[in-house]
């Protein structure tokens, strides 16, 4: 596969029914932006395309509960993401809409495409109606029971509790959320995709990374759940889905069409395809071709989501794009998984949730610490969770005592012994490296190990690994800090004037180091490191790459005589007062829920089992391990058959969980695993090892995990 030629970024429209919290921003926003960010400062050709997702049920409940029409909605939550988006820093090249007229244009031309090449097929089918509203409910007009988990609020489409992927007909005891009503079944005709008429070439696209013959991506790349996840449905066969919805606010289906009247487009063969509205927008105000993005084979395109939209971008949205016909597919789908807050999921109908909005409002000047608290924490490959003390941790103990700390004593150290001026050095005079193994190095030499911590940035970042290239600019301050310490230049003042003026000529390098590679995770920081090193923004210009030429070629940044600006505190430290007051903030929330359970029964908890003696536990073997791949076991209602990443090898354990989870919604779940128990035989399936689950007060089923990201394989000790 060659090189990429131009890049098409996308992350996942935000519907627009309610603000963006924190768990969205880690989702699919920071991730896209750190990696757009750094991709255009290394010279490449960039798009960066998103927008408000504005139709579907859901907005029109929101509409009914905030008495709004359904355009009211929209147009409010609009404004409010776009000003959050900005606010934040997220870095789009458009934010569109979905309500525009470009859009529903867009839409209706695929659907007409694919009706006319004959690729849907028309069905009529009992869907759920409300006697009471007189009207067909959509998936998100229909609550009841979860078959998996036994959640009494799971819509007709998911399960918010479990993630699984529902349809209304599974749903126990329905009712309508328009109404309260038991809804009846009723007739009606939609179009449909054939989903499992393209199953033979998905799976090749999903696990060979082949499309018509050729090699279009490497699957290697992809992250373990999200192939995880798509060969769940492949395995377990797709059903047609139908592409339209009996509702009142959506794009129409084009009135050329018989039997049009009355239906609109299902929100997620509409929603998708504003990527590309979004894209012929952005062409028109700039004069391009958006063909280029969409059409032209040597464009990447890359489309980050959270877990719980995979199916969509990954099967589904293919499947219309390669119907149509001359479209790019994805190369890469890099998901993330949730995050919680502060020991519970992140919830907007229980209100329990940190408001982008709202925090931007509390802490005005601190947008970087959030988003280096977010990427630090990022749920790349498992659920991560925010809470207020580790954000305050992070922001003292790493941005202020690491990273401003050492720019501070560089700066202070300059301005007292060189006024402020890169000094003059003698390029082959040895110092102690930063890179903490005491050796003697000279300036070039230093340059060289900098190249190499960019240089493992650059790699991580091209393979989706945020986590790390983030802890890789950590590791440049802590070598920078490292550098002043093993060298100490207000004592070499004294002994060895031109040392010193070496050392200090090396730190200034660090820092402006920094403030390149800074840009991409906090860019308002970055801007401000700029000025202070008397710099201008370079915002535009491939920065990165030229840093790291010049880096590669031993050749500095700063150059002698170069004068620096005003030292100024990048950060400042965040006091308890602070975080208490947004701790005290979520305490109604929890209270409101705990009135809500307060009929809940108490807790029915099980006899402790006899003792055992040491030698007794010592014998069990417990790893940790990743659930790679999940199906139902064919004739047993309570089985999953599961692999399970143990590192050194994958193994087959049968599970009786399947009451409580769905096989799409715990790919990339880290379990615990009695590896050394003896093989047994269920349903025929061998299973060689245990998982390990914890019993609900509620009577459900929880996995027990490890805490934070555990390598696969590791005991439990």
């Amino acid at each position: 596969m060659q090189k990429p030629k131009r890049y098409l970024i996308t992350s996942a429209l935000p519907y627009a029914n309610g603000p963006l919290h924190i768990g969205h921003l880690a989702g699919a926003y920071l991730n896209a932006d750190v990696y757009a960010r750094w991709l255009r400062a290394m010279g490449e050709e960039v798009l960066f395309v998103c927008g408000s997702d504005e139709h579907g049920a859901a907005i029109t409940i929101r509409a009914m509960k905030e008495g709004l029409t359904p355009q009211e909605i929209v147009d409010k939550y609009h404004v409010l993401f776009k000003d959050t988006f900005q606010g934040m820093g997220i870095s789009f090249d458009i934010y569109d809409r979905t309500s525009s007229a470009r859009h529903h244009e867009t839409s209706q031309d695929f659907f007409r495409e694919l009706y006319n090449k004959g690729v849907f097929t028309e069905q009529s089918s009992e869907q759920y109606y409300d006697e009471e509203a007189g009207m067909f409910l959509a998936d998100r007009y229909i609550k009841g029971t979860c078959p998996h988990c036994s959640n009494e609020d799971a819509y007709g489409d998911q399960c918010e509790k479990c993630g699984a992927s529902l349809s209304p007909l599974d749903l126990k005891d329905p009712r309508s959320v328009l109404s309260g009503a038991k809804p009846i079944l009723k007739t009606t005709s939609h179009w449909y995709l054939p989903l499992d008429q393209h199953e033979a070439w998905l799976k090749e696209y999903i696990n060979q990374g082949m499309l018509d013959g050729e090699q279009h991506h490497d699957p290697t790349a992809w992250k373990t759940h999200v192939l995880g996840q798509c060969r769940s449905w492949l395995d377990a066969g797709l059903h047609p889905r139908a592409m339209t919805r009996d509702l009142d606010w959506g794009v129409d289906v084009p009135s050329d069409i018989p039997g049009s009247l009355g239906k609109k487009l299902y929100v997620w063969l509409d929603a998708p395809i504003g990527y590309i509205s979004a894209t012929k927008q952005w062409a028109e105000e700039h004069g391009k071709d958006w063909t280029h993005w969409w059409k032209d084979p040597e464009t990447a395109l890359i489309q980050f989501i959270g877990k719980d939209n995979i199916v969509f971008h990954c099967l589904i949205f293919p499947v219309i794009l390669k119907a149509y016909g001359g479209f790019n597919l994805p190369i890469n789908v890099p998901a993330n998984q949730f995050m919680n807050l502060e020991g519970d999921k992140i919830s907007t109908s229980k209100n329990w949730a940190v408001w982008v909005h709202e925090y931007l409002a509390d802490f005005p000047d601190q947008q970087d610490s959030l988003r280096y608290n977010m990427l630090r924490n990022m749920p790349e490959q498992k659920d991560s969770e925010f809470t207020w003390k580790n954000f305050q941790e992070t922001h003292n103990s790493e941005l202020v005592n690491n990273l401003a700390n050492f720019i501070h004593r560089v700066f202070v150290l300059l301005n007292k012994y060189e006024d402020g001026i890169v000094p003059g050095i003698q390029q082959d005079h040895a110092f102690i490296s930063g890179d903490s193994s005491g050796r003697q190095v000279t300036i070039k030499e230093e340059m060289v190990f900098l190249s190499a911590r960019l240089l493992k940035m650059d790699g991580a970042i091209r393979k989706f690994d945020f986590r790390e290239a983030l802890q890789g600019l950590m590791e440049v301050s802590m070598a920078g800090n490292q550098l002043l310490q093993s060298n100490e230049p207000w004592a070499l003042a004294k002994t060895d004037p031109a040392k010193m003026q070496l050392v200090l000529y090396a730190g200034i390098q660090y820092v402006a180091l920094l403030s390149r590679i800074m840009r991409p995770f906090m860019p308002f920081t970055a801007q401000k490191l700029l000025t202070m090193l008397g710099l201008q923004s370079v915002e535009s210009s491939s920065d990165i790459l030229g840093a790291q030429a010049l880096l590669l070629a031993g050749q500095p940044l700063l150059h002698t005589g170069h004068q620096i600006g005003e030292v100024a505190h990048l950060f400042s430290r965040m006091g308890d007062e602070v975080i208490e007051a947004q701790i005290q903030k979520l305490i109604p929330k929890v209270e409101a829920n705990q009135n809500l359970e307060s009929d809940v029964p108490a807790i029915a908890y099980v006899t402790p089992k006899d003792p055992i003696n040491y030698d007794q536990f010592a014998a069990m073997d417990l790893r940790v391990g990743t659930i790679v791949e999940a199906q139902k076991v064919p004739k047993a209602d309570r089985l999953l058959q599961l692999k399970v990443d143990l590192g050194y090898e994958q193994r087959t354990v049968v599970s009786g969980i399947a009451e409580y989870f769905a096989p799409e919604a715990i790919i990339g779940q880290q379990v615990l695993v009695l590896v050394n128990l003896e093989p047994r035989s269920l349903r025929g399936i061998e299973s060689k090892g245990m998982i390990l689950m914890s019993t609900t007060a509620e009577g459900g089923l929880a996995f027990v995990e490890p805490k934070g990201q555990v390598a696969n394989g590791m005991t439990v000790q």
